[in-house]
Parts: C-alpha cells; structure tokens; sequence
C-alpha cells in the first residue's frame, strides 16, 4: 500500500508541474485535441457523419465529461489490478488499457443515440406523410408538403427531397420507394410504401381506412419501442452494477485468506493465469452487454 500511495502522489506533482508549465493552456483540453485531431485523420467516414449528428444534437460529450471518464477508467483500473496483483507494472498495462477502450464505448453510444434519431424521424416521416396524403390523394404531392413543413431533419430530409426528384424524373413513384427502402429498412417504411404504391397503381376504394389503419400501427410501434427503450436502460444499468460488482469478487477472497496468504500465492503463475482470465473475461462480458444494449435499440 506503501507504493500505491508513493505513485499517486508522485503522479499528483507530475500534474501539477506539467500544468504550471502549460500557462493559459489546459492540460486536459490538450490532449483531447491531440486525440481528436488523430480521430478525425482516421475515423471511417460513415462514422464522423453520425458523430457530427450526434454533436448537433447536443448529446456528445463534452471535453470535462470525457476527462472524467478517462480519470475514472484510469484510477479505477490501476486500483483494482493493483488490487489483484500489487504490482505497480501491471497496473499501467490494465490502466492504459482499460482507457483505450472509451474510443470504443464512444463509438457504441453515438451510434446508439444517432439510431434512436433515424427511428424518430422516420416516425416523423411516415406520419406526416400518411395525414398529407389524406389530404392531397397524391403521394409525390404529400412528400413536398412533407419535405417543406420542416418537421424532418437531415438526413432523412435530404432523403425525402431525392425521392421527389426521382418521382418527377422518372414519372413514376416506384425508383422512389425502392430508393427510401433501400435506405432505411425498417418494417413500418416499407408497409407504408407498399400500400402508396397499391394506391397509387391499383386504387382503393376504401384508402382513408387502410391508412388509418396504418398509421394506427405506427403509433403502437413507437409505443413499443419508447417502452423498450426504458426497460433496457433500467437493465442496463443493473447490468454494469453487477459486471463491476464481479472484479471485487478478489476482495472476497483476499478476506477469507488474509492478504498476506494471497500475495503469497501470487508466486504461483497459474493462479496469475486465472486472475488475467478473470479479468479478461468479465472485460468481454461487459463490452458485449455494452455493444447489445447499443447496436439493438430495439427499432422494429
């Protein structure tokens, strides 16, 4: 403990030193910049798309609330790895590790937030789209109105405008519905075109039904998937409070031996194996629930 207490205060001085120097600088916005400057050289396009989204929407972190998840990572790895080895080396290696992995939690909770936005718009779309249809009986007509209300966003906006283009270019509404499927592929967008569609080419003797119809499983689905949402979020966070709940379980052990007996065993390699494994493996354990709770937002 002696040493533990010796390197943060070593690492406290080394701070305030390279702070003094930095006059008029902050240490911390520095090194977010670095990082950033590296992240938009090599960052997949796709994704710097759906994080410029995400900034817009106001729901990125900002530079304190990236900062003090680095210092809760890196402080929280380095304890409990020196917990489980006390050993000064291998707490660097898990605390350089364990802050490598916020890119990557950044990356899962952006894409998260910018899925839940497509979903909302398109909820947007097809309701907007369904009540002016009943009032213009034509499907290109009920787009601009659509498209020039201003209720849709980029870029499903931009989306809606294409498909108008591809209708006047084309003389028909097919290209267009191909083009917003193949571009969103949810169940409710590709029910609602194919019943446009039917309209359109077959005619219906009864459509303000089967659009009140339609747009009555539009509103069940939202309900569903905003009940969805709550229920995984409430699971999610038992979720992180039972995975983190599981490093400590070296506590445990450390009390009914003694810690002098377990530092003792430390001597054995084997046991070293199988407390890297433990670690190691409940790391996946909560990536993968963490990449679960992210990717499946539950849409459709």
């Amino acid at each position: 403990m002696n040493q533990l207490m010796f390197f943060l205060i070593a690492f406290i001085i080394v701070f305030i030193v390279v702070y003094r120097r930095n006059t008029g600088t902050n240490v911390y916005k520095y090194v977010v910049n670095q990082v950033g400057t590296l992240y938009n050289k090599y960052a997949p396009y796709s994704f710097k798309s759906v994080r410029e989204k995400v900034q817009q929407l106001g729901q990125e972190y900002t530079i304190k609330q990236y900062t003090i998840q680095v210092a809760v990572f890196a402080g929280g790895a380095f304890i409990l790895s020196y917990l489980y080895f006390y050993n000064l080396i291998l707490s660097f290696v898990y605390m350089v590790l364990a802050v490598a992995t916020i890119p990557y939690l950044a990356y899962l909770r952006c894409k998260r937030i910018y899925s839940e936005f497509i979903f909302e718009q398109i909820q947007v779309y097809t309701s907007n789209t369904i009540m002016e249809f009943a009032t213009t009986q034509s499907f290109v007509k009920a787009l601009e109105g659509v498209y020039e209300s201003g209720v849709l966003e980029d870029p499903v906006k931009a989306d809606v405008k294409m498909m108008i283009d591809l209708a006047y270019e084309n003389g028909t509404i097919d290209e267009s519905i191909k083009y917003m499927n193949d571009r969103y592929d949810y169940f409710v967008v590709r029910n609602m075109h194919q019943l446009f569609l039917q309209i359109t080419n077959e005619g219906s003797r009864d459509s303000a039904k089967a659009l009140e119809n339609m747009s009555l499983d539009i509103d069940m689905l939202v309900e569903n998937v905003y009940r969805d949402r709550m229920d995984r979020a409430q699971f999610h966070k038992k979720f992180v409070q039972f995975g983190i709940l599981l490093y400590f379980m070296v506590m445990l052990v450390q009390f009914l031996l003694g810690v002098d007996s377990y530092i003792k065993l430390l001597d054995n390699v084997i046991v070293q194996i199988l407390l890297h494994g433990i670690i190691i493996v409940n790391t996946y354990f909560l990536l993968n629930g963490e990449k679960y709770y992210n990717e499946n937002v539950g849409a459709e």
